[in-house]
């Protein structure tokens, strides 16, 4: 039987970065949210475990060991002692290092689908416990719905998400991709403070994605981006994680598909609705 599951793409309201740590990695304060849609997978119960990429994105992704997809099954199997395979195929839709989630998406998405495969029984909080060393973002994805995430983004409180249920967004990436690790190596250490806490909402507008005008710097379309996504006048609009995705929130299809017009054709553009 064939299981399947989404890797919601992910979205910062607000990204403010701490202190660079003496581990090399930062601690930061952030919104996350998600949206309903992403990659696909797929997985039917086999004797070995495999993965296959196919989709829009999935050209050039490697199924070796530096692959979070077979890496999360590898842990999931070592954990729990399972000796079952799996046949999983990744339909990648979204495009690659673009700070919407990606690779964490799939991983979390990996975890809820093999342990639904293989009777596990896990808890969400069990699988984000587990699967956190292959990557800051993959608690939160297991999850998948809004939330406060400090240190390294791994220490999560869920938020009341009333506020911004509902939502239209529209992401927009320029198929320019951008390096995580030299978007934070080119922070100067400036403390962007804490995010504001309590309404979802009022905290998203009060706050900012301190990585956008590094990210722009070193990849200037993305103002371009943000620019012509302000001129349909959104709720709210921003750069996500590191780039070089940008998003726009609206209340309605309409207006949001009027936006969606005057995009570049070479940018890639995704439709959806926040989870």
């Amino acid at each position: 039987m064939e299981h399947s599951e989404i890797a919601f793409a992910k979205i910062n309201l607000a990204l403010h970065v701490r202190k660079r740590r003496d581990d090399g990695y930062h601690d930061i304060e952030t919104l996350f949210a998600f949206v309903q849609d992403g990659d696909i997978l797929t997985a039917c119960p086999t004797n070995a475990l495999s993965v296959e990429i196919v989709g829009p994105f999935g050209t050039g992704l490697k199924t070796d060991h530096n692959n979070l997809v077979l890496q999360t099954a590898l842990s999931l199997k070592a954990h729990y002692g399972v000796s079952q395979g799996a046949a999983i195929r990744l339909d990648k839709r979204l495009p690659i290092a673009s700070g919407i989630g990606g690779g964490s998406a799939d991983a979390a998405a990996t975890g809820r689908l093999l342990n639904q495969l293989w009777d596990l029984n896990a808890t969400e909080h069990e699988l984000a416990d587990i699967l956190a060393p292959l990557g800051a973002d993959i608690p939160a994805c297991v999850y998948s719905r809004p939330s406060f995430g400090s240190g390294t983004g791994t220490a999560l409180s869920f938020l009341d998400d009333s506020k911004i249920a509902a939502r239209h967004v529209l992401l927009v990436n320029p198929l320019q991709s951008v390096s995580t690790a030299a978007i934070f190596k080119a922070w100067k250490g400036i403390d962007g403070g804490a995010v504001h806490r309590g309404d979802i909402w009022d905290a998203a507008n009060k706050g900012q994605n301190d990585l956008e005008p590094i990210a722009a710097a070193i990849c200037p379309v993305i103002t371009d981006i943000l620019e012509r996504l302000s001129l349909a006048k959104p709720a709210f609009v921003r750069m996500s994680g590191s780039g070089a995705t940008c998003f726009a929130l609206f209340d309605d299809a309409e207006t949001l598909e009027s936006a969606r017009a005057t995009l570049d054709p070479d940018w890639w553009s995704m439709a959806s609705m926040l989870r």
